[in-house]
Formats: structure tokens, C-alpha cells, sequence
């Protein structure tokens, strides 16, 4: 008996063992990804969650190119479709390699690899494996096949391996090397992608080699300088999975976690685009003021849904991690109306009161407070529309001056302007003028609740996750104030 047949012998009476499911190792299967969708469903943002290896979602067998599987099967298992998980001539002529050559072999079928990756015990230690290991492998590749189809173990397999560095699966390197989709792979990317199975870390010059001995294999014909060509300019430096898409960082780290790693969101995406879009152009045109970073909240008023949350502009930003949705800034202007909506629903005030822009001296605990108006200049007496309209700084202070400074901080609080966490005496006068720090996502929802008369209720970046409204304006001061803020011809005084 020749030795092959003799080593044949000796593997034939292998044990049948358990093997996993594929339905469950699609289950376990976690991509280090996630994912942010908008309203209807589309990907918004990818975000990295997972800093142990590099995964992207499981590819199904037929969203891989042909060519890049014929290459594998050609590299890795040419008897694939033909054993029933051992392929016993290869094995037998590695085993006789390895006991009479100095150079031994390897001859794990795909069915092996993707045995021997679903069970831990089952893994080389050290760059090989003990004799009772590869039983055991065998073992476990047999019961494999009982269970699963080709399709499905070589699925598997494209899936669970590592091609280079940090990146698992054919989707993660096919994006990471060549920019593209499994489906787009062409013959000498299919090829380079092949042999780095084989020595997933293995140098350059290796890899160029390999790669032109497989593709001869594939096609007497083919070229081994585009092959180089290529394996040079996609190997050449560390390897970067960019994320297909990334509309919305900040509400992408707010909402994706290790244990919700693809949430639906409220988001509009393609509003969510033209935001971004229109943000930079506006810091572009006023570079010349030195203005240099924004963010811009958009938002349902009927439903509190956020439709865009842009936290700043991207890429040009110089603080991209800075959410300008949540960063505290003073108020500036922006809580006259409440202070007016306060005056006019406790009836101190009404739209047609006479209000004095004139300079005023105030004194306070650090002395005098003059304010003044933006442009220096005074209007004299004004109605609260026009006051309001113009944005006039002293008519506000003299408002704040008859409310009271400390009723005015509890009505800010009451509007959910949490931020403002001083009494009245603290802020003083200056309280009309925005002294205090407010965040844009509680002043947006503050002029929402102006907007719906009154009545407030929480934003949402969650569809279907909405809190009853309750009421905490005058309906009537409400709408006062809303009319006075879309009156443009109030607004001229100050504004033209």
C-alpha cells in the first residue's frame, strides 16, 4: 500500500461532531459599523463603534463578484465543489510534505478554515496546528457540510476572514483597498484580494508575487504589471475604511451605541445635505467678518421632530468634535420675545405701548450699567412692536426693569433653557440682553413653543417618541409676539 493510501486510511473513519448553524452565525455576526438612518430608512451616517478589528455588515454570496470567487476557489480550494468538506489528495500530499520536506504545507479546505474559525479550539497556535487539532478540524468540516451548502460555507468564509491589518470580510476590504462594493470587483482586484487570504500581513513584494502566479492560473494572458501597478498603490500605506456616508456625526454618536447599532432617526437626509451645504456657503461669504464655525437646527414645529442637526460645518471645521447644537453660548437677542411674551401676558405691556430708547444709567451691585444699542444711535420713544422688531437694547433692559429679573429666569427655565442656572440678581439687567448661556437645542424649542401658542413639548430625534404638550405661555402673548416677529416692516428701523 503507497503511503498516500495508507494515510487515507488512516483519516477515512472520521467522527461526525455538531456544528453551529448558519442562520445563527448570521445572527452573531456584528459589524464593528453603525449605522444612523434617516425618516425613510436611508443610511445617514456610518460610525465605527468597535475598535477590535474592522467589520462591515455580512455580504451575501450574491453581491460578490464572480471573478473575485473564482479566484478564491482557485487559490484556496480548487476541489471545493467536489469534497465533502476534506479534500483527501491535498491533505495527504501535505502530510507527506510535511514528514519528508523542509518545506511543509497546509491543505485546510475552505470547509477547514471556516471550521476551525467557528470554534476557538480549533485555531493554530503559533502558526500551526497539533495532529489532534487538524482531526478535530476534520471533524468539524464534515459535520459543516452535512449541515450547510457550498454556498453558504463559502459565504461564510468571505465573510469571516481577515484580508489585511484590521479588515474582516470581503466587503471591508474591497471598500478599504479599492473604494468600491464586493459586487464591482474586477479581475486583478479579485486576484490581489485572494492571495492576501493566504498571508493576510505578508510584505508587498510577497503579495505581487502570489498575485501573478494566480492570475496566470486564471488566464494565461493577463499581465503582471497592472497587478503591481495596483497591489503597490493599494497596499502602500495603512489601509482607511472611509464611511460611505457621514451627514450627521454628532446625532450619530448621541444615538448609536455597541447595543443599538442601526437606529432609525427623524432626520430628513437630504435636507440634512442642503443644511450643510448652505451653512458653508454662508460662513464663506462672511470670512471677511471672521466668522468661522455655525450650526443649524431644524425642526417640526407641529411634532418636535428634528428634521437637521448639523453641529458645526464638517470637515472644515477646526473643532469637528464641537456640537454647536448642544455648546452653551450667550443668548445675545435671542430672549427679548420672551421677556416682551412675559410683560404682555402678566397685561404690564401691550404691542402698542410707548417704550423709551434713550440712554439710560442703571445702578447695580458692580456699579452702572449702560447699555446701548448695536449701531450706537437711539430711536426715542418706540412701540414694543418696534422695539422688539428692531432688536432695541435699551427699551428691553427698561422692560426687564418693571418684570423683575428673577420672574423672568423661572420663565426661561419654564421654556426648558436648563443651562440658565443662576437667580435673577446674578444675571441682572444684563439678563435682557443675553447675558446668560443658553444651547440652540433648548432656544429652538423655546421659539417652537411661541410658535405652537404656548404649548411646549420635548424635541425628538426618535420617530414615534413624542411627549404630550403642556402649556406655558399665554396663548394670546403668544401669538402677539409671533405676529410681531414676522412684521417686516417693524423690522426697518433697525434692518432696512
Amino acid at each position: 500500500m503507497s503511503r498516500r493510501l495508507l494515510w487515507l486510511a488512516v483519516l477515512l473513519p472520521a467522527l461526525c461532531v455538531a456544528a453551529p448553524s448558519y442562520d445563527k452565525v448570521r445572527h452573531d455576526y456584528v459589524s464593528t459599523e453603525g449605522v444612523l438612518l434617516d425618516r425613510d430608512g436611508q443610511p445617514i451616517h456610518e460610525l465605527r463603534l468597535d475598535r477590535q478589528g474592522r467589520r462591515l455588515p455580512w455580504v451575501e454570496l450574491a453581491d460578490i463578484s464572480p471573478a473575485f470567487v473564482e479566484a478564491v476557489i482557485r487559490a484556496e480550494d480548487k476541489r471545493f465543489y467536489e469534497h465533502g468538506g476534506v479534500d483527501w489528495l491535498a491533505l495527504s500530499d501535505a502530510a507527506l510534505d510535511t514528514l519528508f520536506s523542509s518545506k511543509p504545507r497546509g491543505a485546510s479546505t475552505l470547509s477547514m478554515q471556516v471550521a476551525a474559525m467557528l470554534e476557538q479550539n480549533l485555531r493554530a497556535r503559533r502558526d500551526h496546528r497539533t495532529f489532534g487539532q487538524k482531526w478535530d478540524q476534520i471533524k468539524a468540516a464534515r459535520a459543516l457540510e452535512q449541515s450547510w451548502t457550498k454556498r453558504q460555507i463559502l459565504e461564510a468564509y468571505l465573510n469571516l476572514s481577515t484580508f489585511r491589518g484590521e479588515l474582516q470580510g470581503i466587503s471591508t476590504a474591497s471598500r478599504a483597498l479599492f473604494g468600491k462594493q464586493p459586487a464591482g470587483l474586477d479581475e486583478p482586484e479579485s486576484v490581489l484580494l485572494s492571495v492576501l487570504l493566504r498571508g493576510p500581513n505578508a510584505p508587498v513584494d510577497t503579495v505581487i508575487k502570489r498575485a501573478c502566479a494566480l492570475a496566470k492560473t486564471l488566464s494565461a494572458s493577463r499581465s503582471c504589471d497592472g497587478i503591481e501597478r495596483l497591489a503597490r498603490t493599494a497596499l502602500a500605506s495603512p489601509q482607511e475604511l472611509r464611511a460611505s456616508v457621514t451627514l450627521a456625526p454628532h446625532v450619530a454618536r448621541a444615538l448609536l451605541t455597541p447595543s443599538n447599532r442601526r437606529v432609525q432617526s427623524t432626520l430628513d437626509s437630504a435636507l440634512q445635505a442642503f443644511v450643510l451645504d448652505a451653512l458653508n456657503r454662508q460662513l464663506a461669504s462672511l470670512q471677511a467678518q471672521h466668522v468661522a464655525d455655525a450650526a443649524v437646527l431644524v425642526v417640526d414645529n407641529a411634532t418636535g421632530e428634528v428634521l437637521a442637526y448639523v453641529g458645526n460645518s464638517g470637515t472644515s471645521s477646526s473643532a469637528i468634535y464641537v456640537d454647536g447644537v448642544r455648546a452653551p453660548r450667550q443668548a445675545g437677542s435671542t430672549l427679548k420675545p420672551f421677556l416682551y411674551e412675559l410683560a404682555i401676558e402678566d397685561r404690564i405691556l401691550t404691542a402698542a405701548s410707548l417704550l423709551d430708547d434713550s440712554p439710560v444709567n442703571l445702578e447695580t451691585a458692580g456699579g452702572l450699567y449702560v447699555p446701548q444699542d448695536y449701531d450706537h444711535d437711539f430711536k426715542g420713544l418706540v412701540t414694543l412692536r418696534t422695539a422688539l422688531s428692531g432688536s432695541l437694547n435699551v427699551p428691553a433692559v427698561r422692560t426687564l426693569s418693571i418684570v423683575g429679573p428673577e420672574m423672568f429666569v423661572d420663565r426661561l427655565r419654564a421654556l426648558g433653557l436648563d443651562t440658565i442656572t443662576h437667580d435673577g440678581d446674578y444675571y441682572g439687567y444684563s439678563l435682557a440682553l443675553g447675558s446668560a448661556e443658553v444651547n440652540l437645542w433648548s432656544l429652538t424649542n423655546a421659539y417652537r413653543t411661541l410658535a405652537n401658542g404656548g404649548n411646549a413639548s420635548a424635541l425628538t430625534l426618535i420617530p414615534e417618541s413624542k411627549t404630550p404638550p403642556h402649556r406655558v405661555l399665554d396663548r394670546a402673548a403668544s401669538a402677539i409676539v409671533a405676529d410681531i416677529l414676522s412684521d417686516r416692516l417693524a423690522r426697518s428701523i433697525s434692518f432696512g
